[in-house]
């Protein structure tokens, strides 16, 4: 029986990776499914290793590379994301895969053959591995989108990442907040702007705001829980966080997941 901890947060990946699991013809346990960089960090501590690990990429509170800092690990770990080819070159190790989501049975069954393979004398140990990984993360900035380009008239304006108070959905179209107040309606929803932005800069505080940073002003306490965010520029309408993303977001803003 092999062991397996997955981490994602995604319920659709995890699902999908599941049921390709229970397929296979090797026989797995998967001992627990986690979503986040924090309590992947205690389960590592407080229980015995597993077998394998697969561990999303990016998850809600920041990039899982941050649990491999903080934990040592002593098994092989296959890293999920939906990052392209191209950048994932940057990534592919002997002992460490990588898989693309959508999984495909076929990627899936040749990580699982290096897995078997693992246990090796020249192999090199987990923890090289990650921290290979790691490097090229941190040498590899331009995974996230760095621009923008909106229509305004008849003309196209570039507009700079970092430039970007915040991002809003309503009346069915998903506009850019500029710093300056100004307003430029694109044409991608906010889940998918979420997997292109760095999670160091921006936050997802509800389904309407995607926000950088530079853009939280006072953060008020509201009842059952949640909380109230004050934009700048001003947004002229409530931003509530949930009481389920309050914990998470007053992380990100006490710097806790950089």
């Amino acid at each position: 029986m092999i062991r397996v901890l997955i981490i994602e947060d995604e319920a659709p990946a995890y699902r999908r990776l599941d049921n390709l699991l229970r397929n296979q013809e090797l026989d797995f346990e998967i001992v627990e499914v986690i979503d986040s960089i924090s309590d992947s960090v205690k389960w590592l501590k407080n229980h015995k290793g597993p077998d394998l690990i697969f561990s999303d990429i990016q998850l809600s509170d920041g990039l899982s590379f941050e649990i491999y800092k903080q934990v040592e690990i002593n098994c092989p770990i296959i890293f999920t994301t939906a990052f392209d080819e191209y950048m994932m070159d940057a990534f592919q190790t002997n002992g460490i895969d990588y898989l693309l989501k959508p999984i495909q049975i076929a990627e899936l069954s040749r990580s699982l053959e290096k897995f078997q393979k693992f246990n090796t004398p020249l192999h090199p140990k987990p923890s090289e591995q990650v921290e290979k990984l790691m490097l090229a993360l941190e040498n590899g900035e331009n995974r996230f989108r760095r621009r923008f380009l909106v229509r305004l008239g008849d003309k196209l304006i570039p507009i700079k990442t970092e430039d970007v108070a915040y991002f809003r959905y309503r009346d069915g179209a998903t506009e850019i907040i500029h710093r300056s107040g100004k307003r430029y309606i694109i044409e991608l929803p906010l889940d998918e702007l979420e997997k292109q932005l760095n999670p160091d800069h921006f936050f997802r505080l509800n389904r309407q705001f995607l926000a950088s940073e530079e853009s939280i002003g006072l953060i008020h306490r509201y009842f059952k829980g949640k909380l109230k965010v004050d934009l700048t520029p001003a947004s002229g309408e409530e931003v509530i966080v949930s009481r389920e993303k309050a914990a998470k977001f007053k992380c990100w803003m006490d710097g806790e997941v950089n």
